[in-house]
């Protein structure tokens, strides 16, 4: 059994017939402080000045306290009794490679993957620069395709069954899988759109003038998040054939547009060249029919000079 220990609590009361400056200063010099930090010992609330005390010890410190003019108590301190006999040993962890002194961890929130799910069939998802590229380029290619396949056998069934029935069919399967194309062209916008952490419904744009013709190009070369955003966790890492397909594209594209300048020169080109023939022409057509009238002015005088 422990020995009972003691405290010395102060509420702020004096001693009758004490100044409080008086006991300010008293309990200042008793406890070497300055008067400031005394001060605070004096509002009124229990303050404890000692604890940990043996009764006589205590005794002794009331009564210094006592004539300093500070109506002070002493008080037991409650002691928290241990019984090992009724401890129950707890539970081993299940893993002994887990410190028995590490955090309580809980599961907050679904976890989320390091990297999003790939689905070229989905509006949900996010892809980055290059498989935006790398799928518009294959869907691209795929399209052409299917559109030269049809039209060869359209060609070729007109010709051979000549039947208006199969034409329309055909008509109206290339008009189903053109649609389909479209639906899969948005698709992976949309994901596009998601990884650069903006809505799919921003794909409307495409339809507004002017900024429809720099959207596609925005959505090219604008880096996306490399963190989880509201759309989910970012794309998986690039694979060889994507960067070699996404490069192809940008081959493609850098053809086309020197083909579409190549193209623009020679037409300027052919036009200024018609000019400068019709001009030339001009002149020396209007050269041809002054000839004959400074020839008839010439002859005139010598006609005159006959008569005379």
């Amino acid at each position: 059994m422990s020995e009972t220990r003691y405290k010395i609590v102060f509420d702020g009361t004096l001693l009758p017939g004490v100044e409080k400056s008086t006991a300010q200063l008293n309990l200042a010099e008793l406890f070497k402080s300055d008067t400031a930090a005394v001060e605070r010992l004096f509002s009124g609330q229990p303050v404890e000045l000692k604890r940990d005390l043996s009764q006589a010890d205590a005794q002794r410190y009331l009564q210094a306290l006592t004539n300093a003019g500070i109506d002070a108590r002493v008080e037991p301190e409650h002691t928290l009794e241990l019984s090992l006999d009724k401890v129950t040993p707890a539970p081993r962890p299940a893993s002994t490679s887990e410190s028995p002194y590490a955090p309580p961890q809980a599961t907050v929130g679904e976890a989320i993957p390091q990297y999003s799910t790939l689905n070229v069939f989905s509006f949900d998802g996010r892809i980055g620069r290059l498989r935006y590229l790398a799928w518009t380029l294959v869907l691209t290619v795929v399209m052409l395709a299917v559109v030269a396949i049809g039209t060869f056998f359209g060609i070729l069934t007109a010709a051979v069954l000549n039947s208006s029935l199969l034409t329309i069919m055909g008509i109206i399967a290339g008009v189903v899988v053109f649609i389909g194309f479209i639906v899969v062209s948005i698709q992976i916008s949309v994901q596009r759109l998601h990884d650069l952490g903006w809505s799919g419904w921003l794909w409307l744009l495409n339809f507004v003038p002017l900024v429809g013709s720099i959207f596609p190009l925005v959505l090219m070369v604008s880096p996306g998040t490399n963190v989880a955003n509201r759309y989910g966790a970012p794309p998986p890492p690039n694979t060889k054939a994507v960067k070699v397909l996404s490069w192809m594209w940008v081959v493609l594209i850098a053809l086309l547009i020197v083909a579409m300048v190549a193209g623009g020169l020679s037409s300027l080109e052919d036009r200024y060249s018609e000019t400068s023939y019709s001009e030339s022409y001009d002149s020396s057509y209007s050269d041809e029919d002054a000839e004959p009238a400074d020839a008839a002015e010439a002859a005139a005088p010598a006609v005159e000079s006959e008569q005379e």
